[in-house]
């Protein structure tokens, strides 16, 4: 059996590899079109322009999907593992929450091109990256306080440098792009898809871009060491039908109903 066919480890390598490729396709594709620099540029910026902005945004969508499903697995698994200690399942909660955000964000991101509604992109950048950072800490939060019995140190040690490799990553682009788009270096950047090394702001923008580059990774990384624990878990739906049929009649359904209910109450 390979390692992929192992519980539900496919999960996270398909949400990592399928994020990649929506970025490096999207890159190619603009650099192929001379719609954005080689050297690079914004992610954002390699999904503004068709064809590619549509190549990226169904792609991210599909990321987002992916994503809700890796992060609704593991709060099953979290909870399945501890049932009983109220820290760790109220963490857990937080958890999900802040994920499911996170992918709200990202299916933002996918949808508001930076360059049409640049607000409401940096909405989606804020949920996606803010949010998800606090829940990559309560992941690692959690992987701390499930060892040594359910998580080796190695775990944790590993997520925490994914975390703090995106947290200099957040703090790098927040200050190199506060420094950009200040207004020293001209209006209306954020429509800027060209830099010549000869611009004003042109260093700014590249440790800004390299910085978002970093972070996108960051977080396919973090997802990466959810590789191991999803090959020990599988789950499956359970069809539960209310009726004999699913053409009954409103009477016929009552009367059911009461019938539960009085063997409910025995």
């Amino acid at each position: 059996m390979w390692w992929f066919q192992q519980g539900l480890s496919v999960l996270p390598a398909a949400l990592v590899v399928w994020s990649a490729a929506s970025f490096v396709f999207s890159y190619i594709t603009a650099i192929v079109l001379h719609h954005v620099d080689p050297l690079v540029p914004y992610i954002s910026d390699t999904g503004t322009i068709p064809p590619e902005r549509c190549l990226f945004g169904i792609m991210l969508n599909i990321s987002t999907f992916l994503g809700v499903a890796t992060m609704y697995v593991r709060y099953k698994q979290v909870y399945a593992l501890n049932p009983e200690k109220a820290k760790i399942l109220k963490l857990n909660k937080i958890g999900l929450t802040l994920g499911l955000t996170s992918c709200f964000g990202l299916c933002i991101i996918a949808n508001f091109q930076k360059c049409i509604l640049y607000y409401i992109h940096v909405v989606g950048a804020c949920l996606t990256f803010g949010v998800g950072a606090v829940y990559m800490l309560v992941q690692t939060v959690l992987s701390y306080l499930m060892q040594p019995e359910l998580h080796s140190k190695d775990i944790f040690w590993v997520r925490l440098s994914v975390f703090l490799w995106c947290c200099s990553s957040i703090v790098s682009m927040f200050v190199s792009s506060v420094v950009l788009y200040s207004g020293l270096y001209g209006m209306n950047l954020v429509q800027k898809l060209h830099w010549d090394p000869q611009d004003k702001g042109y260093t700014a923008h590249i440790v800004s871009t390299v910085s978002e580059w970093s972070l996108a990774f960051s977080f396919l990384s973090f997802f990466l060491t959810y590789i191991r624990d999803f090959q020990k878990i599988s789950l499956r739906a359970v069809a539960s039908l209310h009726g004999r049929t699913l053409y009954n009649s409103p009477q016929s359904f009552t009367t059911e109903e009461q019938t539960l209910l009085v063997a409910g109450s025995i």
